[in-house]
């Protein structure tokens, strides 16, 4: 498989570590009143959806970026793919 790196072009996906799904960086809130029973959740509750997921990767073996792959998990087929720290951004200004 490979992945589209938006400042680097296709790579490999085996230079890449797969962490799960990029809703990973919502974290809890830690001054919550529900704070554990949302951080147990965070850590402890993951969805395996079928088709279309948003996921983060790690460029390992390159030069350590972290991105959001957008892949249909049926086909494999990738959508985009962004930094993640791009789309951090475009958050907090949509916030």
């Amino acid at each position: 498989m490979l992945i589209p790196h938006p400042l680097l072009g296709l790579r490999d996906a085996q230079e890449f570590t797969y962490l799960g799904d990029a809703s990973l960086l919502n974290r809890p809130d830690a001054s919550s009143p529900d704070a554990a029973v949302a951080f147990c959740d965070y850590v402890y509750l993951r969805d395996n959806p079928a088709g279309v997921h948003r996921e983060l990767w790690f460029h390992e073996q390159g030069d350590r970026s972290w991105l959001i792959v957008t892949r249909n998990t049926l086909t494999h087929e990738i959508l985009n793919a962004e930094l993640a720290c791009e789309s951090a951004v475009k958050s907090e200004v949509l916030a």
